[in-house]
């Protein structure tokens, strides 16, 4: 009976961080930078990296509705998509999913463990992440980056979870984009 309790508290421990994994967002900006100066951007060609894992690149409903949220995220900010002139700004994106493992230390240090020599259990699951990149188009400097990393369980196949995701993720990284002096 005892080992069927730490059993189960195991696996609700499990489904509960598993469950409650939370986006991390993040940022680096250029020292100094000025986002004042620049008006238009546009999709700039992707680097030597893969844009994406092939789930996401085969994935059109990826594509389009993260080229959205982004577009969205760049309006509000005041940037206009350049189609006739050359743009003040390139954007690109990489986005892959991972293999992760949590370790599980809850168990031990609160007590949940009964047996002598309690294992840490380790939870696998599969994490997204996002990564975008503002370049200057006429120097091809990095200015800032954003990045976004979150589990994908039931985004994949849903595309109500993917569009929420894609826009929680684009609306973090864009809280910390610059403000114009």
């Amino acid at each position: 009976m005892t080992r069927l309790i730490t059993v189960t508290i195991a696996a609700v421990t499990a489904l509960w961080i598993a469950g409650c994994a939370t986006m991390t967002v993040g940022s680096h900006v250029e020292r100094g930078l000025n986002v004042s100066q620049y008006r238009t951007y546009d999709w700039g060609f992707p680097d030597a990296l893969p844009i994406s894992d092939p789930r996401l690149e085969r994935d059109p409903f990826f594509q389009d509705h993260l080229r959205g949220a982004v577009e969205k995220a760049m309006a509000v900010r005041g940037f206009a998509w350049s189609t006739d002139q050359p743009p003040d700004l390139l954007l690109h994106y990489h986005a892959n999913i991972t293999e992760r493992i949590d370790v599980d230390r809850l168990e031990a240090r609160y007590g949940y463990c009964v047996t002598e020599g309690c294992s840490v259990p380790t939870i696998g699951y599969e994490a997204g992440t996002l990564v975008l990149d503002v370049l200057d188009a006429r120097t091809n400097r990095l200015l800032w980056r954003g990045w976004a990393q979150d589990a994908v369980k039931g985004m994949l196949n849903n595309q109500d979870t993917m569009a929420r995701q894609i826009n929680e993720a684009v609306a973090r990284m864009f809280a910390e984009f610059p403000k114009p002096l």
